[in-house]
């Protein structure tokens, strides 16, 4: 039986980004395949790298020594079959846990070695999610694009065949008039909300039907 490892990396549990990893897992679990969901806001206190360099020692090599909040779950990825990681763009980059959690999973397989770039042997498939309330006609201008190529081509990698899955224009809140946020059409919102996102969970769900199926190849 195939193990994936889906995480939430936002504080916002079960909103946008945690329903769309959440489908992932279900269409997973529809191929057979044991799925463990981890919110990440809700772990143990964590932090990025703190450059230990104990990964690059002989007795840890590419292991990540640091044991905080991410410990396990580095170790849980490390066994997995597959690796779903969903984030919110938040300023035009990932959440703040979720680089936490990007720095330590990089830089464990990191050699500096002209030989040999990294010390993971098991690449698995990484489907990397983004959430943001900007649409997708908008990202090449703003860079979100090449912000989201630079996250892929490091999964890639260092971790895994990446696939990468934007799920734009979401819905930040229930209630905009309570916000006063006028540079928002909140009726549109809404109505994207009930008819676009839909079809985004179930792109979602087809998606980890194929990471466990037909995983996705370099």
């Amino acid at each position: 039986m195939k193990k994936i490892i889906a995480i939430n990396a936002s504080p916002r549990i079960n909103w946008n980004t945690s329903q769309l990893v959440k489908q992932v897992a279900q269409g997973a679990e529809a191929q057979g395949a044991h799925v463990k969901i981890i919110d990440l806001y809700k772990l143990e206190k964590f932090t990025g790298c703190i450059s230990c360099f104990g990964c690059k020692t002989k007795e840890h090599l590419g292991v990540c020594v640091c044991k905080d909040g991410l410990y396990s779950v580095l170790q849980d990825i490390s066994k997995a079959d597959g690796l779903v990681i969903g984030t919110p763009n938040y300023l035009g980059d990932i959440s703040a846990g979720c680089r936490a959690l990007y720095e330590r999973l990089i830089f464990q397989s990191l050699t500096y070695k002209k030989e040999l770039q990294s010390y993971n042997k098991n690449k698995i498939p990484v489907l990397f999610i983004m959430t943001s309330n900007a649409s997708k006609e908008f990202y090449p201008a703003i860079g979100y694009d090449n912000m989201l190529e630079d996250y892929r081509q490091s999964l890639n990698t260092f971790v895994g065949p990446t696939k990468v899955f934007v799920a734009d224009d979401t819905l930040q809140v229930n209630d905009y008039d309570k916000y006063n946020w006028t540079m928002f059409d909140s009726q549109s919102k809404i109505l994207r909300n009930k008819t676009v996102f839909p079809e985004q969970l179930k792109q979602a769900f087809e998606l980890g039907k194929q990471m466990v199926k037909n995983p996705w190849q370099e």
